[in-house]
């Protein structure tokens, strides 16, 4: 019964999403974030992305049916009522408000709880069953965590470096979801979901997951102009990560199939990881300390 609730959660894209959080806590904090900082931001973050997951689960139960990927998923089984899926993440979220109020600042709890609003009514409601677009826009949504960390510490956002850790997500998003999609472009199409390959073909899939790997390489070069908290040790793995992602990509646009996607798709999430781990790690150490050394 439990483990039912855990799965409508669904941990293992949460774990990303802390990732991209806990870089904008240390990049915000020029070294370690304040410990009740740090673990308000991890459970208020985990909770709120489990809560909107839990709500992802009870509006796509339909067409999690008609996919071989989402029909064995808590809701779409039955093994969760649709009724209590929809509380379940009604709570999480209200609980995560109240989390990040208490123990961060307002502006990270409303922050939170727009990246949810925006996630079920924008995207899940709005666009995903309606729009190629939809990840492109809807991946707004994920783009917001870091932006809580970086708000939990400082209780602004009005600063170059927010906009751009939400930048690099969201230009992110959409390379490593349709990667996926063109593994699943059967169960979209079975479905009814216009995701990109289904709509406009695998090749012209293929060549936007390219092309947006290069915006994330000019993205990485002039981040370092913008922002005063990003240097030389982000500025030289974001670049290497850039080139590698575009290697990825290069190579499954010239592949005849999609036997590329599945590696490419796992580069995306090992790419986004070490991004904001090198965020991490510019943090803590210095350009000064960098030179004593």
């Amino acid at each position: 019964m439990i483990s039912n609730y855990i799965a409508l959660t669904k941990p293992k894209i949460i774990v990303l999403l802390l990732i991209t959080a806990v870089g904008g806590l240390f990049l915000a904090s020029d070294g370690v974030p304040g410990m009740v900082i740090t673990i308000s931001v991890i459970i208020g973050g985990s909770l709120a992305a489990g809560g909107a997951n839990a709500l992802n689960h009870y509006i796509d139960r339909d067409i999690d049916l008609k996919m071989k990927r989402t029909s064995n998923r808590p809701v779409a089984s039955g093994t969760v009522k649709p009724v209590n899926a929809l509380l379940f993440g009604i709570l999480l979220n209200l609980v995560a408000f109240g989390v990040l109020w208490q123990w961060a600042n307002l502006i990270s709890a409303l922050l939170t709880l727009s990246a949810t609003l925006f996630y079920i009514f924008i995207y899940t409601l709005g666009l995903k069953r309606r729009s190629t677009q939809n990840i492109v826009i809807g991946g707004a949504a994920g783009s917001i965590p870091p932006m809580v960390g970086w708000a939990a510490v400082t209780g602004t956002v009005i600063d170059p470096s927010p906009i751009i850790l939400f930048a690099i997500v969201f230009l992110w998003t959409p390379p490593h979801f349709w990667a996926l999609s063109l593994i699943l472009k059967d169960d979209y199409a079975e479905a009814g979901v216009p995701m990109l390959p289904v709509i406009s073909g695998v090749q012209h899939t293929k060549t936007q997951i390219f092309v947006y790997t290069w915006i994330l390489l000019l993205l990485a070069i002039v981040s370092i102009f913008l922002s005063d908290k990003l240097d030389v040790i982000y500025g030289l793995i974001s670049i290497l990560l850039s080139c590698g992602f575009i290697f990825m990509a290069w190579k499954l646009r010239k592949a005849s199939n999609i036997k590329l996607a599945m590696p490419t798709y796992l580069f995306s999430m090992l790419y986004l990881a070490l991004l904001f781990m090198a965020m991490v790690l510019e943090s803590l150490i210095t350009y000064e300390n960098f030179i004593k050394w």
